[in-house]
């Protein structure tokens, strides 16, 4: 394994993917000449040329629609939505064309769209640019989100997503990219699994993307007052890999959920139904959730951090639960 930032992990799977099949090809506001809004895609126009790197108009309807058609027409686009808010403008081709066109067409024709684009907060650049609605997306039949929270899953689930006959949406959390981890690259990375990241026996906590590490760091608290959580990374939202949750509630009996989405309406109440509809019995107490506050995401870093999940209260919450029903 090699040590490695997350950027540079997307980055290595774009140049593998672009080296290995003369049909894919990235597009999007700032990926060609400027290197991409995070740097992911740096050097790759000099490397692949402006027929691969295709620059964008500030229009994130017509060049999503564009990749539609691209993918339509034989092609392996992957689309970049500089921010997860952006993307909003092209929900008419998302929801109306790239979800349904298999449905709609009998499975005559299928859509082989990968699209990434940057969630969450945490680096006050205010609200219009921080916001976590990858769940609104796992609301959708007819595409697979997926949320890679480690370097190994940033590179693995994009390499892994172009060979999906059918749209598959990757939100990378924009925190996340000058962190380092190590890349395994003979990982054999699964769109539909989620992953136990530490094993625990007194409550699961289950979160995704930028939060993992700090449900794992909370863990690592909780572990030295004698409290021992089990941590899961969803990794996928569509489809959500159910059964491995309810397999550590049943062995935990406590579960908190950690999500960056606002509570009401949240991807965490998805999960909270799946554990009460299939895990009930097993349950020592009810379900918990630590989301961010229901405002718009805050420009002062102060307020910034008081808004969305953090460490602490992922403690607290853990340690309420616990307590309640020990």
């Amino acid at each position: 394994m090699t040590k490695t930032t997350y950027r540079e992990a997307v980055r290595a799977g774009l140049r593998e993917a672009l080296r290995g099949d003369p049909r894919v090809f990235l597009m999007g506001e700032d990926v060609g000449r400027y290197g991409g809004a995070y740097a992911c895609s740096r050097g790759l126009l000099e490397e692949f040329g402006p027929e691969r790197i295709r620059d964008t108009p500030l229009s994130e309807s017509v060049f999503v629609g564009a990749g539609i058609g691209a993918a339509l027409g034989g092609m392996r686009p992957i689309v970049e939505v500089m921010t997860v808010n952006f993307s909003l403008l092209a929900l008419d081709q998302i929801v109306n064309n790239a979800a349904t066109i298999r449905h709609m067409s009998g499975g005559q024709f299928s859509v082989p769209l990968v699209v990434r684009m940057a969630t969450g907060g945490g680096r006050q650049v205010a609200a219009q640019h921080s916001h976590s609605l990858e769940g609104w997306y796992a609301h959708i039949p007819g595409i697979k989100v997926v949320t890679p929270a480690t370097v190994t899953d940033a590179k693995g689930m994009l390499l892994a997503a172009l060979k999906e006959p059918d749209p598959v949406f990757i939100f990378e959390h924009a925190y996340l990219y000058p962190t380092e981890g190590e890349l395994d690259e003979s990982a054999t990375v699964d769109l539909t699994r989620a992953s136990v990241r530490r094993s625990g026996r007194d409550v699961s906590i289950v979160t995704f993307g930028g939060s993992l590490w700090k449900a794992l760091e909370a863990a690592d608290r909780l572990a030295g007052e004698g409290i021992e959580a089990e941590v899961i990374d969803l990794r996928s939202l569509r489809p959500l890999d159910t059964p491995t949750i309810l397999a550590s509630v049943a062995k935990t009996h406590r579960a908190v959920i950690v999500d960056e989405g606002w509570r009401t309406g949240s991807f965490a109440a998805e999960v909270s139904a799946q554990i009460m509809e299939g895990g009930f019995y097993d349950l020592d107490g009810p379900v918990a959730r630590v989301c961010s506050a229901e405002v718009p995401i805050p420009y002062p870093k102060h307020l910034e951090d008081a808004a969305l999940p953090n460490v602490g209260a992922i403690v607290r919450c853990v340690k309420e639960v616990t307590a309640a029903h020990g």
